[in-house]
């Protein structure tokens, strides 16, 4: 009996202890493998192939969220509560964009007056933990960021590196830009964070670059212009022509000012005050909303040697509406009767009234001794 006693005393002995030995690491807090800037090679992999597939209605909230905080309307008209519950909506689908987005605002608060969404940063986490466990490479990276300036974790600066890392290596664009450059250097420089590996930051920058990423392709070609040969100043402008597509601000301000004659060097752009104006045009664009793509570049503003279509650039706007990308009118479904002809036609988005319409002259109110006029 006395035996009995003690193993059970034991076994809940044991229990207790089960009971308050820590969990799993919340992913805040995995364990990772150290940051190497000498790794030896990197394998290039798309953020496509990593994230689940989208919910068509997870979609839709998305793009509605996505038009009523654009950056083409004024601050004080950009509807961010509203935006925070269609990407809430969209990420309980599971929606990695929404969900990244979703984080984005909480961290730090954003909107102005009537549209404020104050900072919820436990709650940000607790949405960019949920896209790890997808498996969602942009939310390694997003947690990169928060270790690196301390929001809502302790900072840490090597925890940072090492989740940058993790997250090019899973197809992150914007990790791989990041780190492409630190690695891009001529030497070794650890307390200004870059070290001399340009062969392995070469791939991450190119991987960025073939995402249509734009920082990677404003960063891809401040690589390519180290080498001041005919051959290295044609891939930094056609790389950084591309990136203007991507929509870098910084790749249409570069070009700006390279075709401004700036850079005097063997094999640099020939001075061209047209091309000039225009990019510059689309980076003043783009410094206002970042979010413009410009698909149609080539259409209004193509690389030498082709010539420039003629433009008033009086009207800069015109410039960008035109290399933006086409978005075609929704089709209208004819109302009744306006498919006829003559005097049964009926005019697009007008109807006939439900009982007759009896007009003013023949019509008295109930009583009224005036009679209508014969």
């Amino acid at each position: 009996m006395r035996l009995f006693r003690v193993l059970c005393v034991v076994m809940c002995a044991c229990a207790l202890v089960a009971c308050l030995a820590p969990s799993s690491p919340l992913p805040r807090n995995m364990s990772l493998k150290a940051f190497d800037p000498h790794r030896q090679d990197f394998v290039c992999k798309h953020e496509a192939d990593s994230v689940p597939p989208i919910d068509v209605q997870a979609e839709a909230w998305l793009q509605e969220g996505l038009r009523i905080t654009s950056r083409d309307l004024w601050p004080d008209q950009r509807d961010y509560p509203k935006a925070v519950v269609l990407w809430q909506q969209a990420a309980e689908r599971k929606h990695w964009k929404a969900m990244m987005n979703l984080a984005g605002v909480l961290i730090q608060g954003d909107g102005t007056e009537a549209y404020v969404v104050p900072p919820d940063t436990e709650r940000a986490i607790q949405i960019v933990e949920e896209a790890m466990k997808l498996g969602i490479p942009a939310a390694f990276d997003a947690m990169g960021t928060y270790h690196q300036r301390g929001l809502g974790v302790n900072g840490d600066a090597s925890r940072a590196y090492a989740f940058w890392e993790l997250a090019a290596d899973m197809g992150s664009p914007s990790a791989q830009a990041f780190l492409g450059y630190d690695l891009s250097a001529a030497y070794d420089n650890p307390k200004e964070r870059f070290w001399d590996n340009r062969p392995v930051g070469l791939k991450m920058l190119q991987c960025s670059f073939s995402q249509g990423n734009g920082n990677g392709a404003e960063k891809l070609a401040l690589v390519y212009e180290r080498d001041k040969t005919s051959e290295g100043w044609d891939r930094t402008i056609r790389t950084l022509h591309e990136g203007v597509k991507f929509g870098s601000e910084g790749s249409a301000n570069t070009l700006s000012t390279l075709f401004r004659g700036a850079e005097i060097a063997k094999g640099a752009p020939s001075r061209d005050p047209a091309r000039a104006e225009r990019y510059g045009a689309l980076g003043d664009a783009l410094y206002l909303n970042p979010d413009l793509r410009f698909p149609n570049l080539d259409k209004v503003l193509p690389l030498p040697p082709a010539k420039l279509p003629q433009w008033d650039m009086s009207q800069p706007q015109t410039l960008i509406d035109a290399a933006k990308q086409v978005v075609p009118k929704p089709k209208v479904q004819p109302t009744p009767g306006s498919q006829r002809t003559g005097r049964t036609h009926i005019p697009q988005d007008h109807v006939l009234p439900q009982q007759p319409v009896i007009p003013a002259r023949d019509w008295q109110e109930p009583g009224d001794r005036r009679r209508a006029s014969p």
